[in-house]
């Protein structure tokens, strides 16, 4: 898409459109008022850009492969690639942003970075981060995803960081990221939150989003020289959706491209509770500082969520996401449980590829495409890998004959 996309979205007060937007506590005011004329001041300089280019390359090992599925794409019809963002240094392109908050925090003299994360990925890359430029780290986690995803807050531990377990409410994402943000909000002035998807009041997702416009720039260059075309397809997962803006965002101008945002459906979408499809299921609304598509019970409060995948239970969805539905630019679906755990196994087993459960949701959503349009192409962004879930699988599911 045209550069002047990105420069009329979000709008001078953060919103896409309806949505987005920051609505906090006055005494927060002038301190996103900081961290936004930070950022556009101090990452738009030569030694922020050169800084952040130097640590993607020898640091995080950019540019992350395209590869082609070859025997996946043999069983199931249609060219099946994928972005390997498993690739990126901690194993998620949640690094992509984590590095580029951090080194913005570097430079507006904080001391000390909070973040939740649900799979943990955020919450490692966060606390690599931190290591790397020498910062505190306090990550908040519900105590659900604690014992889920336990190599992760290992990981977490071992880097450095505090892990705070969060006791209230389902103890899942929706949990964590209103402790992170209560402790933010304790001391603003030496600490920045961190968000870990393209959410939260403006500037947080522009800021994220733009952060994360690295995978898209990478894979189309990379698709195109493979093959000399463009995808007919891309899809990728979609939680908040910081890894599907961060490869949607090269192909929004691209007519020929058919975008795929996939949610989870849990265990039904008949019933509220069971699912995290928030697009699908969901209505405009005000969930942590911004508006954006949301899942509410009959109080008009964020409802539960479930999904097998704990970096997809999230009862809102990034502004800029809520905009692209509205304006038909990306079609949003949903991939349920067994879809997930199916698409698991099929892509360990065919390709060597063990992927996060997040990223099996967008796989999954591929072999249906293949199957549909066997002569088209479709680009995945594996956004993880799945070392993190491999607990969880086999003691829930076993391990397929």
């Amino acid at each position: 898409m045209s550069e002047n996309y990105f420069k009329k979205y979000p709008n001078k007060e953060g919103f896409f459109n309806e949505y987005g937007g920051a609505f906090i506590p006055p005494n927060l005011e002038a301190e996103m008022k900081k961290i936004n004329d930070a950022y556009f001041s101090i990452s738009k300089s030569h030694k922020f850009i050169s800084e952040l280019r130097n640590i993607r390359k020898h640091f995080q090992g950019r540019p992350t492969p395209v590869y082609h599925c070859h025997r996946l794409s043999q069983k199931y019809g249609g060219q099946i690639y994928l972005k390997r963002e498993d690739l990126n240094h901690t194993g998620a392109h949640k690094l992509n942003h984590c590095m580029g908050e951090a080194l913005l925090a570097k430079h507006l003299g904080k001391k000390k970075l909070i973040a939740e994360t649900g799979a943990g990925q955020h919450g490692v890359a966060l606390a690599t981060a931190a290591a790397y430029f020498g910062l505190e780290c306090e990550i908040h986690m519900g105590e659900v995803d604690i014992a889920k995803e336990y190599p992760n807050v290992l990981r977490m531990k071992i880097l450095g960081a505090t892990v705070v377990p969060v006791t209230h409410g389902l103890k899942t994402l929706k949990e964590a990221v209103d402790s992170a943000f209560g402790a933010y909000l304790e001391d603003p002035i030496n600490t920045i939150y961190c968000i870990g998807s393209v959410v939260g009041p403006h500037p947080f997702p522009m800021m994220v989003r733009d952060f994360q416009r690295v995978v898209g720039i990478e894979a189309k260059a990379q698709f195109f020289e493979m093959t000399g075309e463009l995808p007919d397809n891309i899809v990728a997962c979609v939680g908040g959706g910081s890894n599907a803006m961060g490869i949607f965002s090269a192909f929004l101008e691209d007519e020929e491209c058919k975008l795929f945002g996939i949610e989870p459906a849990g265990k039904s979408l008949d019933k509220l509770g069971d699912h995290a499809a928030t697009m699908t299921k969901g209505k405009p609304g005000i969930i942590h500082g911004f508006k954006c598509y949301t899942l509410q019970d009959e109080n008009g409060e964020p409802a539960p969520v479930h999904s097998i995948a704990s970096g997809l239970d999230y009862p809102g969805v990034g502004p800029e996401h809520s905009m692209l539905k509205d304006l038909n630019k990306v079609t949003y679906d949903s991939i349920t449980d067994k879809e997930c755990i199916d698409a698991f196994f099929e892509l360990s087993r065919l390709e060597g590829i063990i992927p996060a459960l997040e990223s099996a949701h967008a796989v999954a959503y591929a072999i249906k495409l293949a199957q549909k349009s066997p002569k088209e192409s479709i680009l995945v962004n594996l956004s993880g890998r799945g070392d993190k879930d491999l607990d969880y699988v086999v003691n829930t599911y076993g391990i397929p004959e």
